[in-house]
C-alpha cells in the first residue's frame, strides 16, 4: 500500500507585517526587497502565540477537507524549526488540542524542509502498516527567531501553517517517491546559534543577538538552486517521467529568485510553478502546504495530475517528493 493526501489545510496569522512596515524598523525599502526576494508582506502571529496554535487551525482545516475525524488520525508528524518547547514535541502538543486520542505524535526539524521530511516520515509509516490515516503538518512561528535590526533576514521570514492528511491507498497513486539529502558539513550556511545545548540561553545569546536566524545569502543562493533542481530531476528519473508530464510544481517559497532559477533549470514553464512568496514570505516547513493548498484553491491541478514538490533548507537538507493527486 502507498499513501494519498485527501484532505488540504492551511493557516496564516491576520496580522501583516509590510515591506511599508519594515521601512520604518531597519535600512531599507519596499523595492529593494521586492527586487531581492519577490516578497511584498508577510503574515506575523500576535505574542504569545505557539507553534500548535497556527498547526491546530490549519489541521482543523484539512481534517474538514478530507472528512475525517481526529479519532481516525493513527499518526501525527510536524515539520518546523520553532516548536512550542524543547518538549514535548509540537505533534503532541497538536494532538491534544485536536483530540486525536489513538494517535502516535512527532516533530520532524529540517528546517525549510521540515514538511517533506515529514511527508517522507508519514508515507513510509503508512507504507510499513503502522497506520492508515495521517496528518502532517508544517508550521513555524520564525518572527520569534529573527533579529529586526538586520534587514538581510528580517524581510525574508513569515508565519503560517500547513496540513495535509494522508491515508493509504493502492500502490502507484498518491505519493510515488519521496528523495531526502542532508549535508551536515554545510550547516554554518543557515543556523540560529544560540539557545541550544552549545550556546544555552542566557545574557550572551541574548546580548548577541544568538537566538536570531542567520544565513550566508549569497552561497545559500548557489545551493538551493543546485541542490533542489537536483533532488527535481531524481523524484522524475525515479518514475520513469519527464518535465513535460509534470502539471505543476510547488516549490518552497524561499526568495523567488531561487525559484525562477530552479524553474529554468528544469526547463519548466514559469505558468507551472506554483508562487505565493509576494503575500506570506518564508514560512520554513509550512511554505510548501500553504502552497499546495492555495493551488488546488486556484484549480492549479485535477485529480490524476501529477504534482512535484521541492525544498531546501537548514542542515544543509534539501528533498522532493513526486505525486498523483
Amino acid at each position: 500500500m502507498g499513501s494519498r493526501i485527501i484532505g488540504l489545510g492551511m493557516y496564516a496569522p491576520p496580522k501583516e507585517l509590510t515591506n511599508e512596515d519594515l521601512e520604518k524598523m531597519v535600512d531599507t525599502s519596499d523595492s529593494w526587497i521586492m527586487e531581492r526576494t519577490g516578497i511584498r508582506t508577510r503574515r506575523i502571529a500576535e505574542p504569545g502565540s505557539a507553534c500548535s496554535d497556527l498547526c491546530l487551525e490549519a489541521a482543523r482545516r484539512a481534517l474538514a477537507d478530507a472528512g475525517v475525524s481526529p479519532s481516525e488520525i493513527d499518526i501525527i508528524v510536524v515539520g518546523t524549526c520553532t516548536p512550542d518547547m524543547p518538549m514535548p514535541s509540537t505533534a503532541c502538543f497538536l494532538q491534544q488540542k485536536i483530540g486525536a486520542g489513538r494517535a502516535f505524535a512527532m516533530d520532524v526539524s529540517a528546517a525549510c524542509s521540515g514538511f517533506l521530511y515529514a511527508l517522507s516520515t508519514a508515507d513510509a509509516m503508512i507504507r510499513a502498516g503502522r497506520g492508515k490515516k495521517a496528518l502532517v503538518v508544517g508550521g513555524e512561528i520564525l518572527s520569534t527567531v529573527l533579529d529586526f535590526t538586520d534587514r538581510n533576514t528580517c524581510i525574508l521570514f513569515g508565519d503560517g501553517a500547513g496540513a495535509v492528511v494522508l491515508s493509504e491507498c493502492p500502490e502507484g497513486e498518491g505519493v510515488l517517491s519521496c528523495h531526502l539529502h542532508s549535508d551536515g558539513n554545510l550547516w554554518e550556511l543557515i543556523h540560529v546559534p544560540g539557545g541550544g545545548t552549545v550556546h544555552p540561553y542566557g545574557p550572551e545569546v541574548e546580548e548577541k543577538r544568538m537566538h536570531a536566524i542567520r544565513l550566508a545569502g549569497n552561497e545559500v543562493f548557489k545551493q538551493a538552486v543546485t541542490k533542489m533542481a537536483e533532488v527535481s530531476l531524481e523524484a522524475l528519473e525515479k518514475n520513469g517521467v519527464s518535465v513535460s508530464d509534470i502539471t505543476l510544481v510547488v516549490p518552497h517559497q524561499a526568495n523567488l529568485r531561487i525559484i525562477n532559477a530552479v524553474g529554468k533549470r528544469l526547463g519548466v514553464p514559469e505558468e507551472k510553478v506554483f508562487v505565493n512568496l509576494e503575500r506570506f514570505g518564508n514560512t520554513s516547513a509550512a511554505s510548501i502546504p500553504i502552497a499546495l493548498t492555495e493551488a488546488r484553491e486556484q484549480g492549479r491541478f485535477a485529480k490524476g495530475d501529477l504534482v512535484l514538490l521541492t525544498a531546501f533548507g537548514a542542515g544543509l537538507t534539501w528533498g522532493s517528493a513526486l505525486m498523483r493527486m
